[in-house]
């Protein structure tokens, strides 16, 4: 029999993020409300009522598991984690408040927990560990992984196993790693044991992976059209998973059995109980149980609702597939069955354009909504490469370039907002005021309630929140290379002005507002970079690279004078960085290996943004920036791919040259312009990734900002151009880009026109044919409006 809906439980204000069934008569599930729930009956048969509500702190709850009876807890313990980091212990059906346990030692979100039958915790988290708890008390600290640890598995009392977001699987025997596995391709979210087999791991990249404890792949599932978040195994041995897609998905013998659909865009967590029912937990909040038993089924009545409910949500065409309305068959199609569980088609019903879903447990056609916007009605718009609804540009501040703003009708306008300040490195606090733009310029279709982006991965909900907002205006985000501290080095946009977001008016050339990377949590680039030198410290090998008495004090004045910049910009701290503190870096730059100096060359960043007058004198721009280029291995052979850690460097370094390049500049921008664009112009421009690019493009605007002043070295002045005419030849992806080398080298010929410069003919033709090249690959309005003011100036 087919699974149906057995049972809704709904308590939760939020997200429920975890849930675990340890047996037929008890189901806990843990939400982002801050709280976890029991769910008990009587008997495998009655209904499902609410138990206890467990309340251990004011912060998102995002793991649970359930510990077994002890004398002290007839009925077991109830064990939660989340961003509070403590891992909290409570009897289940306890009257008491307080937890009987508080297991203390991760640093960071706890998001992941699984439990033996004789009571060993396994804790994950974002700190990089996992932990192991007896008698709750710590017993193992597992330390491997480069990147949060999402998953973990409790496959015995000793033997352990940890999933995490550096894409790798590591087994354990005690605190000892025996093995690691690799094969996915973004991070692991979920791990499930298949006793006499091996286990079961889901991932980012949509795939969930069948191997032996040996670390040999036997079967891959691939089915789910997103993320796949958490996995469970029946009593049968069927696979059971959910995702990103809407989906609970069944798996048999290594093929998709069942496609279950839920009115929701997440499913967080599924467990399977004993008797072989599934439990679900969804980003609606609420949690459901699903049963192949047809006497566990809800009676047909809500059944039916269940399934209208799936049937009313509307769906982008994203998520189904891309084809002309007028193309579509009818609803003649769906006489013919389907080729596999979960197919999807799309039929013309009258006006409407509706999704069936092909169900091979009851050989028919279940429709799961209807499609939003179908591609053919016209309004469609390009941005990198995708359609979209919509297509803003959006004036963040007076002089400054406007950004894009994508969005789609089905998509909900805060996950819209949260990419869209993401991509501009733009501060969380903004969240409402663009949401609430987009909300003022669209007629928003909702998929469901309170949709946000997940501050855990950065890939599907958050909300903005006394809770997920630090103060100081600075914001804890991941590391770009370990995942460390939560830390990003390198943010480009300067807060946008709390009154100024608007649609934007045609852009008009000059553009003077120089732009910079400036925004930055610094203390978690002081943790990062003091983490690593007390690695280097503490192993004999590499002890000489640690920092001097001297450095950390320079390091620390610099690390402190940034910490006020950067959280009170508008009351800057008076000026306390000298050269001294600037030739600290680079002899740190120098000594470091490349893998681990990141944190350095980021603070190289802040410390090129907020203290230009600490390089001013004679060749000290010049040394400092040669420094940076030499960290990031600028004059070694370019050879693809780059290493991870050298892309870092690279879009760090970059990024210290733009901030380099402001209203502080010297007349001309200095002598180190022109020893140090030379050696940029000699990177492959088609080796640089998007980040490197759109960087590149804002360090040449800067530079025709400096031009607007006054004029540069006659030589520099035309490798600034081969560059942008470089960029606006080659670039053929990124819009972003080739509007900031538009308007730099629209700015550059509005230069030229005022100081009386008249472009040799052949320097003339050649940018005729950049801009029309540019303005054929992309037919952005913003575009064709600069590249016409461009040829305003020929």
């Amino acid at each position: 029999m087919p699974f149906k809906l057995s049972a809704t439980l709904a308590a939760h204000s939020s997200d429920v993020r975890a849930v675990s069934s340890p047996s037929d008569t008890i189901v806990l599930s843990a939400s982002r409300d801050t709280t976890a729930v029991s769910w008990t009956r009587p008997s495998p048969t009655a209904p499902f009522t609410q138990g206890s509500v467990y309340r251990a702190g004011s912060r998102y709850v995002n793991a649970i598991t359930y510990v077994p009876s002890t004398p002290d807890a007839p009925q077991g313990y109830v064990v939660t984690g989340g961003q509070d980091t403590v891992i909290n212990v409570f009897p289940l059906q306890s009257e008491r408040e307080e937890p009987a346990y508080s297991l203390l030692g991760h640093t960071e979100n706890v998001c992941a927990l699984h439990a033996t039958a004789s009571g060993v915790i396994i804790s994950g988290s974002w700190d990089r560990t996992a932990r192991v708890w007896k008698e709750f008390k710590i017993a193992y600290e597992l330390k491997g992984h480069q990147q949060s640890v999402w998953a973990v598995l409790a496959v015995d009392d000793d033997t352990f196993i940890t999933g995490s977001a550096d894409k790798s699987i590591k087994s354990w025997n005690q605190h000892k790693c025996i093995r690691t596995f690799t094969g996915h391709t973004d991070a692991v979210r979920g791990l499930a044991l298949l006793p006499d087999l091996g286990f079961a791991s889901c991932s980012n990249d949509s795939e969930i992976r069948v191997w032996t404890t040996e670390g040999d792949v036997i079967y891959t599932l691939s089915g789910h059209t997103s993320f796949v978040y958490s996995l469970s195994v029946l009593p049968n041995g069927d696979i059971v998973s959910g995702g990103e897609d809407r989906s609970v998905r069944v798996w048999r013998d290594g093929e998709c059995a069942q496609v279950i659909v839920h009115p929701a865009i997440s499913v967080w967590a599924v467990s399977s109980m004993p008797n072989g029912d599934i439990v679900s937990g969804c980003s609606d909040g609420v949690v459901r149980v699903f049963s192949s038993s047809e006497e566990r089924w809800v009676p047909a009545d809500e059944l039916k609702k269940y399934d209208d409910l799936i049937a009313s949500q509307a769906l982008p065409t994203q998520e189904v597939g891309d084809v002309k309305k007028s193309d579509l068959p009818g609803l003649e199609a769906l006489s013919s069955p389907g080729k596999k569980p979960g197919e999807v088609k799309m039929v013309r019903n009258g006006d409407k354009v509706e999704a069936h879903q092909w169900d091979s447990a009851s050989s028919s056609w279940q429709k799961v909504g209807d499609v939003v916007d179908a591609v053919g009605s016209g309004r469609k718009q390009l941005y990198e490469g995708k359609e979209y609804d919509y297509v803003f540009d959006v004036d963040i501040q007076d002089g400054v370039p406007p950004l894009k703003l994508p969005y789609n009708a089905n998509e909900n306008p805060y996950s819209a907002a949260q990419r869209f300040l993401n991509s501009n490195d733009m501060p969380m606090t903004y969240l409402d005021q663009v949401a609430k733009f987009i909300e003022q310029n669209t007629q928003a279709v909702n998929l469901s309630n309170n949709e946000f982006v997940d501050p855990y991965t950065g890939a599907s909900r958050y909300t903005a929140s006394a809770s997920s907002v630090p103060t100081g205006g600075s914001m804890s985000y991941a590391d770009p290379f370990t995942g460390g501290s939560r830390y990003t080095p390198g943010s480009t946009q300067p807060p946008a002005p709390a009154s100024v977001l608007q649609v934007a008016k045609t852009s008009v050339l000059p553009v003077r507002t120089f732009l910079s990377f400036k925004q930055a949590n610094v203390p978690a680039m002081h943790g990062k970079l003091y983490q690593l030198d007390d690695a280097f410290r503490h192993e004999i090998s590499t002890s000489s690279l640690a920092l001097y008495p001297e450095e950390i004090k320079l390091l620390d004045e610099a690390l402190t004078f940034l910490t006020l910049a950067t959280g009170t910009p508008t009351d800057m701290p008076p000026a306390s960085i000298t050269f001294a503190h600037i030739e600290t870096v680079v002899q740190v730059l120098e000594r470091w290996p490349s893998s681990q100096r990141f944190p350095v060359i980021d603070l190289a960043r802040l410390l090129s943004g907020y203290c230009p007058e600490a390089y001013a004198g004679p060749n000290q721009a010049t040394l400092f920036f040669r420094a940076l280029l030499n960290a990031a291995e600028w004059n070694e052979p370019w050879q693809a791919p780059i290493q991870k850690p050298r892309e870092t460097n690279t879009l760090l370094a970059l990024r210290a040259l733009a901030n380099g390049l402001s209203e502080d500049s010297p007349l001309g921008g200095g002598v180190w312009v022109s020893e140090i664009l030379p050696q940029v112009a000699n990177a492959p421009y088609e080796m640089l990734n998007k980040s490197h690019r759109v960087t590149l493009a804002t360090l040449l605007f800067n530079l025709s900002c400096v031009r607007l002043k006054a004029p540069i070295n006659a030589e520099t002045g035309k490798l600034h151009v081969a560059l942008l005419l470089r960029i606006l030849k080659t670039e053929t992806a990124d819009a972003e880009t080739v509007y900031r080398a538009a308007v730099a080298l629209g700015n550059t010929l509005s230069s030229s026109k005022v100081q009386n410069n008249t472009l040799p003919p052949d320097i003339a033709g050649e940018i005729r044919g950049a801009v029309q090249a540019a303005s054929v690959r992309f037919k952005e309005e913003r575009i064709q409006v600069v590249v016409e003011e461009i040829k305003g100036f020929m």
